[in-house]
This record gives structure tokens, C-alpha cells and sequence, in this order.
């Protein structure tokens, strides 16, 4: 009983000094705003003010904006679907920065540096991917057996000649020569920066397939450069036509050896690979790996500025001109380019960190998967997959509330995590399980990163007052189109009652002139407009004479004050006669046109009416906030407040 005791006045305790932080400065029907998000945005008001409210204003200003949250609360708004989930994604979104554990991002960006600092020789054994989970996995053995030769002594080169489906390297043996980091799947380029010169590696799993690689050499990062070449083609040619393109590459060096000026040109016109021949030779930035061995040998070993000597690879012969050069990428770069990688779904490091942070935040909710659950439900997909007997079996029944996960005390069902996979049809077990395996990390940690967002919006003042002023906004947003804005701009009737209830408060400082403004082609043609003008009813006025006189006509109805427009000022007020503003319309003049010296009807002064309209709404509504919603203010706590 004292241990009860003991316990019960350490929580008050707890309590009481959180309170003490973060006191409560007003209480609005019911609900405690606490000082620090009073305070947040009083600042953040100031701030955005030319001349700033004293605080006494700002109060007064609050207590309403509170009041408006609290009506858009009691007409249900903050329940509404479309509410719901657009505050959820919110949530989520303001969340992932406190929730990001930016030193293990940061390792993962070091990595990255680290790689794109040198470069290795890559040599795989590769088998493409099909749709089938099951052929897939058979293929994953075969590749295995095939590394339990090599390891046993067999030759690595002759069996990737023989079985790799990477035909771009099959043929070398599986060297794919050196390569870059940030062009390949990070599981490949793992295992290829990782493993010493000679060793197998296990089975490297990538969305294109599995793959056996064997560690190769590793030298230090050269970059990229910029070369222009001419070429000779000898693919498919016998020994005289290769003997021609090498008599012609020697010509042709001999041209431009000495003259860097004019290889461009002489590129355009003799070299046989088209694509670069119409740009002057010219070839992108290239580093390791994106071309034939040769080709970058020889491009990297000269100097900015030199030309090689004609040497052949498996496409002709070449002459090569160095143009520019590029140093490994910086730190900054390599970040800039990484980060963005992380947050795609694609990219294995995107499920390492959603794992990792799931691993860390699980202890501090007590969450943990149920792992007798688990293990049935997979036993359940063993078989025949996720199909709909697996389906029926998790979505009703004594399966479908069995506990899958706990968190922060709360249990969740197993039904909940069978709605996350949408009925998906998996046939083969193999492929249920890669599946169940995916939705379900990521399912868990939906559950922990919500408890986690829960937990910030209590300790954390920042989040909550942004997460606070988001969703305030919203409803206050929601309930003054419904109060206010849209109940004036759609009653045309009101607006009419209003305007003729307040007319002597709508006047002009200039006469306007009302009526339909017209251009046209010649004199002939206006008389003829003029006496079908007189012959319609204003309401139709604008249409029919546009289909009428279509292609010869511009006509509008305006409301214009005197000095706006001169064209109009010529013809309602005696102005200087002035050019049409269309060479095309030299003629205008004005039909039904009078002149007014006060609005005549509401829609005269529609904008103004609307506006005025609103704001006795507004008026109205915030006389009867203040008599529905009790307000109580605590002023000692108020004064503590500082502008900062």
C-alpha cells in the first residue's frame, strides 16, 4: 500500500513539473491552451506584422480564433473523412525529422563518399529475374551450387562464360570491368566494395536478379572526363576492310595531331559513329565503367588538351581528343545526390532505415510483434499462398482477433495488418512469404512511428505547436467558408436585400457609364449591329450578337468610370477620339449605354457588397461565439509572456 502510495505521488509529481514548464494561459470551452503555443504564435503573428498588436489585442484576437476551432469541434468537422486523412498525412510528414536518426543516415551518406572514392573491378555471375517467386528461388539454388564449385576450386571465368545472363560480361569471363558507386543496386555494390581481391561472394539479391561476384582489384576514383573521337568501324568487316579504316585512322591522325582546332570538323565529316560524328565528335562526361576498356584507358591517361594515337577496341579504331576533366565528386555533392536515394521506396537503404528506426523506437513503446500469431499466419501462406481461403481464414473469425502486435500497452489484430494487404493474390509460397515479410515490417513500424508521433505531440512543444497550428487552421479555415464566406458569396438574394438595406453607403467619386461596349470591322457593318442590337433583351445581348456577326465583332458588357478607358471616354464622356486597340476593329461605339453617379443595382458594386455582406456574418457569428463559448484567462500566467 505505501509502494502504491509512494508511486502515485511521484507521477503527481511528474506532472506537476510539466505543468510548471508549460502552464496553461487561457481555457477555452473546456480545453487548456498552454503558454508555449499562446506564445508561439503571438511571436509569429508579430513577426509577420508591420506595426505589431499590443498583447492585449492579440489576446482578444485569440480567444475568438479559439472560439471558431471550438464551433468547427461541435459541427463535427474534425471528424470528417477527408479531414482526418489529410491531418494524418500531415502528421506523418511533420514528424519524420524528430523521428530520423540523422547519425545513422549520416553513415549511410559516409558510405556512399566512402565508395564513390574509388573504384572497383566487378566480375559477377548473374541470372535475371522472372515473375515466377518459385523459378526464382530454384534459380537462386542453381546459382548457389554453382558457387559451391567455384569454392571447391572451379574456374569462376569459365563458368560465367558458360551460365551468366549478363551478356555484356559473359563473354569476359563476368568482368564488367571497373566500375563507379551510385550507378548499381546497393546490395551489388556492397558486396563489390567490400570483398577482397579473389573471394566469392554469397548470393547477392537485386531487383534484376541474383548474382555471384568475385572480388576484384581496387584502385582510387579518377572521376569523369570529357573526350571528342573519330572512328573507323572494323565490326564485321574481313582482313582488307580493317586494313582500310586503320590506313584511313593514321591518315586522319596525322591531320589533326598537331591542330586540336580542327578535329571537330574533321569528325563531322569522316568519323562512322553517327550519333557523336553530328556534334564535332563530341561524347558526354563518362567515368569507370561506361565505356569499352580500351576506350577509357587511353581517354584517362592523356592529359586535358592532347590527342591519342589511333587504337582499336571491338568497335574500329579511334583518335581521341581530352577535353576535360572532373575530380571525384565532393562530400557535399555526394550528399546531395544520396539523400533523395534514401527516401525512395526502391532503394534497399529506404527499408534499412524504416527497420532501424522501428528497432529503436520499439523499446520505448514496449512494442513488440506477437510471434505466435506471426508464425501462423505464415504457416497459413506456407501452402497455397495468400489466397482467398488464406484471406477468408485472417478476415473473420477467431484468426482475425487474434493479437498480432502490442505497443504502449494497446493491442492490435490481426485483421488490421490482413487489411494492409488489399486482398493481394500471391499463388506460390515462396513469394507470399517475400511479401508478408515486406508488409509486415512495414505495419509494425507504422504502429510504432504513430505511437511515436503521439509521444512528441506531449514532450515536445515544437511539434506540437506546429502540428497544433496546422490543424486549428484547418478547421478555422472549414467552419468560415461555411459561417461566413460561402453563406454570402452564394446568397445573391441576401446580396440584393443588403445592397438595397445599405445603398447610401455605396457612392461613386466619378460617373460610370453602363452598357455594351462594341468593335467592329467598318461603318456598314456597325448600323447593321446597331439595329439588331435594338431588337434584343440585354440578357442575350453579348451571345447572340457574337454568333450573329461572329469573326466581325467584339462586344462586352462594362461598368466603366469615367477616365479608365479611353475608347469609352470618347464615346459616353466626349474624350478625344483615340485607335481602336485592334487593327482588325477600327470601329466602336456603345449601345444601351447611360451614365451613373451611384450604383443603380448590387451588382454594380458586387465585389464591395459581397465583402460588406461577409463581414456582418462575420460580425454576427463572433457575437454569438462570445455568448456560446466560455472564455477564462489567466492573467498571471499572461504576463509572463515575451515578445521575442
Amino acid at each position: 500500500m505505501k509502494k502504491a502510495i509512494a508511486g502515485g505521488t511521484c507521477l503527481i509529481a511528474v506532472a506537476m513539473a510539466f505543468a510548471a514548464k508549460d502552464p496553461v494561459i487561457m481555457t477555452v470551452n473546456g480545453v487548456d491552451v498552454p503558454k508555449s503555443e499562446f506564445e508561439y504564435l503571438y511571436n509569429k503573428n508579430s513577426q509577420q506584422q508591420i506595426n505589431p498588436q499590443t498583447l492585449e489585442e492579440y489576446v482578444e484576437m485569440f480567444k475568438l480564433y479559439k472560439m471558431k476551432v471550438a464551433d468547427a469541434k461541435a459541427e463535427g468537422l474534425d471528424t470528417l473523412e477527408s479531414f482526418l486523412k489529410e491531418t494524418s498525412q500531415y502528421r506523418h510528414d511533420l514528424a519524420a525529422p524528430y523521428l530520423a536518426d540523422s547519425a545513422y543516415i549520416n553513415k549511410l551518406v559516409d558510405e556512399a563518399y566512402a565508395r564513390s572514392q574509388r573504384e572497383v573491378e566487378a566480375k559477377h555471375i548473374m541470372f535475371f529475374k522472372t515473375r515466377g517467386a518459385a523459378e526464382n528461388a530454384a534459380m537462386k539454388a542453381r546459382l548457389d551450387s554453382l558457387r559451391g564449385v567455384i569454392v571447391n576450386g572451379g574456374d569462376f571465368e569459365e563458368l560465367a562464360r558458360q551460365y551468366s545472363q549478363d551478356r555484356g560480361s559473359s563473354q569476359r569471363g563476368g568482368n564488367m570491368g571497373f566500375i563507379v558507386a551510385g550507378n548499381f543496386p546497393y546490395a551489388f555494390e556492397e558486396a563489390a566494395w567490400s570483398l577482397p581481391e579473389g573471394k566469392i561472394s554469397e548470393i547477392v539479391e537485386s531487383p534484376m536478379g541474383y548474382h555471384l561476384l568475385k572480388g576484384g582489384r581496387s584502385r582510387e576514383a579518377r572521376g569523369k572526363v570529357k573526350v571528342s573521337h573519330i572512328l573507323k568501324l572494323t565490326q564485321g568487316k574481313d582482313e582488307a576492310g580493317i586494313a582500310l579504316a586503320k590506313k584511313q585512322i593514321d591518315s586522319l591522325y596525322n591531320v589533326v595531331k598537331d591542330n586540336p582546332s580542327i578535329f571537330a570538323e574533321t569528325a563531322t565529316l569522316n568519323s562512322e559513329d553517327p550519333g557523336s560524328a553530328r556534334q564535332g565528335g563530341a561524347l558526354p562526361f563518362f567515368g569507370a565503367g561506361e565505356m569499352v576498356a580500351e576506350f577509357d584507358s587511353v581517354s584517362f591517361a592523356l592529359k586535358d588538351g592532347e590527342i591519342s594515337k589511333p587504337f582499336p577496341t571491338s568497335y574500329g579504331y579511334h583518335i581521341v581528343y581530352r577535353q576535360e576533366s572532373r575530380p571525384p565528386l565532393t562530400y557535399d555533392i555526394v550528399k546531395r545526390q544520396t539523400l533523395p536515394k534514401l527516401n525512395m521506396a526502391g532503394d534497399v537503404r529506404h527499408r534499412m532505415i524504416r527497420d532501424h528506426q522501428t528497432a529503436r523506437l520499439a523499446p520505448a513503446h514496449k512494442a513488440k510483434l506477437n510471434d505466435n500469431t506471426v508464425k501462423a499466419i505464415y504457416a497459413s501462406a506456407a501452402t497455397n499462398g495468400l489466397d482467398s481461403a488464406f484471406y477468408a481464414s485472417w478476415t473473420s473469425g477467431a484468426n482475425s482477433r487474434m493479437d498480432i502486435a502490442v505497443c504502449d500497452g494497446k493491442n492490435t489484430k490481426a485483421a488490421d495488418f490482413m487489411a494492409t494487404l488489399n486482398n493481394h493474390i500471391i499463388p506460390d509460397a515462396e513469394g507470399a512469404k517475400e511479401v508478408l515479410d515486406e508488409r509486415l515490417a512495414a505495419f509494425f513500424n507504422e504502429i510504432v512511428t504513430t505511437a511515436e508521433e503521439a509521444r512528441l505531440e506531449k514532450t515536445t512543444p515544437e511539434y506540437r505547436n506546429l502540428l497544433r497550428e496546422y490543424i486549428d487552421g484547418s478547421l478555422l479555415y472549414e467552419v468560415s467558408v461555411r459561417k461566413v464566406w460561402d453563406k454570402a458569396a452564394k446568397d445573391t438574394e441576401g446580396q440584393d436585400a443588403y445592397f438595397k438595406a445599405h445603398r447610401s453607403e455605396y457612392k461613386w467619386d466619378k460617373p460610370y457609364v453602363k452598357g455594351f461596349f462594341i468593335q467592329t470591322v467598318n461603318d456598314s457593318v456597325a448600323d447593321l449591329i446597331k439595329k439588331r442590337a435594338a431588337q434584343l433583351p440585354e440578357a442575350e445581348m453579348v451571345n447572340a450578337l457574337r454568333q450573329e456577326f461572329s469573326g466581325n465583332i467584339g462586344v462586352e458588357r462594362v461598368l466603366v468610370s469615367q477616365g479608365a478607358n479611353a475608347m469609352v471616354d470618347h464615346v459616353a464622356f466626349n474624350g478625344p477620339k483615340v485607335e481602336g486597340q485592334t487593327a482588325k476593329f477600327p470601329v466602336y461605339f456603345m449601345v444601351n449605354e447611360r451614365i451613373l453617379t451611384e450604383p443603380e443595382e448590387y451588382s454594380d458594386v458586387k465585389g464591395l457588397v459581397i465583402t460588406d455582406y461577409q463581414n456582418m456574418f462575420q460580425q454576427e457569428w463572433e457575437n454569438e461565439l462570445r455568448k456560446k463559448y466560455p472564455v477564462t484567462v489567466n492573467a498571471k500566467v499572461l504576463k509572463t509572456v515575451k515578445r521575442k
